[in-house]
């Protein structure tokens, strides 16, 4: 909204200073910097309703003999709404929200952030033990996932007179001049990484910080690539696709890394706020859609590979159990427990140096998925 009012003082004022707003860096690091400032102005507010409430997160009790996770009952949850309001805030202020790039992004977080408000305020209001039904979670996600996929595969112009040349496509890493189509499967493909991100950044909220810290690295490389995206000579320089209007997300990517670390002040150890599914599942689709739109599917695995092997952590000790009860007649345990960080967490390591060490490997992820683009 800012970017249009700063148009329309420009086309009748000349006000000193006023041009700054056409540049996408000066917008992004004014979202970071207004969803820093939400995050802490409305932070203690939303905390303190929650526990006023009595919104606590429900004890475990397969986490009872796990680290201190015991103590962690009655932590006030549904945090996420202090994500979102400082992620999509600072968006529409500072963004083009005539952006189709905008507008599909913004639908998705809010979208997900909406299904997981309702699977906590089923199993924190109403107090239903597993929340919203599986199958009903999964037909949200998968909705979302038919929308965006449909309006990128059937209105390609929406986004620029350009688009329609990469709009199945998908960048392949370390690859030069080569670009998977995905064609006709395109629809499904969006489908399944909407639906596998949101779950996988749901598996990985299990320790303070863990989630809310690995997505804010992730998002951080997916702004650089937003930007360069965007930008003809530096996408012409580093022979990469050039998306006409995708410098846009870098202002929302900003602004998730603002919320992020302003979530974080309240979510470090010893944690003051859960995200719960509210927050997990809209960052999950957030960075999923990130990925999707800016034509960066395939570097999922490896920008995320935190989450990745979260969710296949989980994957490999249900597959492995089933198998050894079917062959043996009794279930066995590839991991002591999973997801993997709650199988060092059991293994004697605090949970903090365990968050720490994910960090340093998501940023190591970054670094790598950066260096994609000139490795080839």
């Amino acid at each position: 909204m800012l970017y249009y009012l700063a148009q329309l003082l420009k086309s009748s004022i000349d006000l000193p200073g006023i041009g700054l707003f056409q540049y996408i860096t000066f917008r992004a690091a004014a979202a970071a910097i207004t969803a820093l400032i939400i995050c802490f102005f409305i932070g203690p507010k939303i905390i303190a309703k929650l526990k006023k409430n009595q919104l606590g997160e429900q004890a475990k009790k397969e986490l009872s003999a796990v680290g201190n996770h015991s103590l962690k009952a009655g932590t006030p949850t549904m945090g996420g709404l202090i994500v979102l309001l400082a992620l999509l805030l600072p968006t529409i202020l500072w963004a083009d929200v005539a952006n189709w790039f905008v507008i599909l992004i913004v639908m998705t977080t809010a979208w997900l952030g909406g299904v997981g408000f309702l699977d906590d305020y089923l199993k924190v209001v109403k107090k239903l033990p597993n929340g919203l039904i599986g199958r009903y979670k999964i037909i949200g996600q998968i909705s979302i996932g038919l929308i965006v996929g449909s309006v990128i595969y059937f209105f390609p112009e929406l986004f620029s007179k350009t688009f329609h040349i990469f709009n199945t496509s998908s960048t392949i890493p370390f690859a030069k001049n080569i670009n998977f189509d995905f064609g006709y499967l395109y629809i499904p493909i969006v489908v399944f990484i909407m639906t596998a991100t949101s779950n996988a950044v749901n598996l990985t909220d299990g320790l303070d910080g863990l989630a809310i810290g690995t997505v804010g690295i992730a998002v951080f490389a997916l702004a650089l690539i937003a930007y360069v995206s965007g930008n003809a000579q530096f996408s012409n320089y580093l022979n990469i696709m050039y998306l006409h209007g995708s410098g846009e997300l870098t202002i929302f990517a900003a602004a998730l890394i603002g919320a992020a670390l302003g979530f974080l002040w309240f979510n470090s150890y010893p944690a003051q706020v859960f995200m719960g599914d509210t927050g997990s599942l809209a960052l999950g689709g957030a960075v999923g859609g990130l990925c999707i739109l800016l034509k960066k599917e395939l570097l999922l695995p490896i920008l995320g590979g935190i989450f990745f092997a979260e969710t296949l952590s989980v994957i490999i000790q249900v597959a492995y159990f089933k198998y050894t009860k079917k062959k043996y007649g009794e279930g066995k345990r590839l991991f002591r427990i999973a997801p993997i960080h709650h199988h060092f967490e059991k293994g004697g390591i605090h949970e903090s140096k365990i968050v720490t060490r994910f960090y340093i490997v998501a940023v190591m992820l970054a670094i790598i998925t950066m260096a994609t683009f000139k490795v080839r």
